[in-house]
Formats: C-alpha cells, structure tokens, sequence
C-alpha cells in the first residue's frame, strides 16, 4: 500500500499556542476509509471541533513529492478526497503513477486532471520503469518496424526516443512517463 501520512493543524491552537499548537499526531491515510474517521480520530487527540472545520489546515505531509502544493492552504477532507477518488490511498500503481506525474508536473495539474477525469484520471499515462531513451526508442522502433539486425548498429535509438519528448514523454527519477 502506498503511505501517505499528513499532521493536521488548527489555526485557531496554534494563534491560541495551546497544547494542539503543533498539530496531531501523525495519521496514516490509508488507515482511514472516509474523512468523518478522521475526524473522529482528531477529537480523540483532543482538537475541539465544533464548527471549526474551516480552519484546519495540513501541517505536515509524506509521501507526497509536490514542489508545488501549498499545504497551509490545502484542507486535509480537500485533499483526502481528492486521493480517494483518484484510488491513491489503497491502490500502489495509481500512488506510483502519481508520484512519477507529480515528479514532471503541478499539484495543480493533477488536481484538475482528477476533478476532469475522475477515476479515470490515469488513462493515458504511461510509465516505463527502469528504463532510459535508448531502451526506450530501441523498443518503440521494434515495435513499430521489422529492423533487420544488420541495421541495428546503424540506428541512434537514444536520439530518435529524444525525439518523442514533444510527444509528452518526460524523464523521472524511476525511468520515463508518457501523459497524452
């Protein structure tokens, strides 16, 4: 399972610098199926949460890699929905689609894609793990056409694979992705 952790603060502990000022304690999404459990999960650490919803805020994030995300101005029942509907929290293919899409582009662009799409926000993305543009153009030129092995000393794989980064192929940590 993909692990997803956040710190939930309040602004109104930490203007009043009480003892929920530093937020909870750290809460493992997918140890929650639905937001009104981690609320529940909240008053049990001691947040006062009467009609207070308004003002929590993420303290504190991993497992998610956004260079972008603004989590001060992120509310954590925004952000666990939007990982449920886009089957992040339970299902690791789609948490590894994200970190890759999120490692070439915004929160922002991710957000929008799942809000446009819904769960099917990971049709046309496409990851090649462990892969670099060589192998990447060696197997795409194969796929596509019968080379003949005399030919294949011949062929600048890596240079034609540079080619489809106008096509939305991009280089990540892990290998390569695709996103049509």
């Amino acid at each position: 399972m993909s692990k997803i952790s956040i710190v939930i603060g309040s602004w109104r502990s930490y203007n009043k610098c009480n003892e929920r000022a530093l937020g909870s304690e750290w809460l493992d999404l997918e140890d929650f199926e639905s937001y009104e459990e981690i609320e529940q999960e909240l008053t049990k650490q001691g947040f006062e949460l009467n009609g207070l919803d308004e003002e929590l805020f993420i303290q504190d994030i991993e497992g998610i890699d956004a260079k972008d995300m603004n989590c001060d101005y992120i509310h954590p029942k925004t952000l666990f929905e939007l990982l449920n509907e886009a089957d992040v929290i339970s299902n690791d293919y789609n948490y590894e689609i994200m970190s890759a899409f999120l490692e070439v582009r915004s929160f922002s662009d991710f957000e929008n894609r799942v809000k446009s799409c819904g769960s099917n926000w990971t049709d046309d993305i496409f990851l090649y793990k462990n892969t670099d543009w060589y192998d990447l153009g060696y197997n795409f030129m194969h796929e596509c056409y019968q080379i003949p092995d005399y030919l294949d000393n011949y062929i600048d794989y890596e240079r034609y694979a540079n080619d489809l980064k106008y096509d939305e192929f991009e280089e990540y940590s892990q290998g390569i992705i695709e996103i049509r």
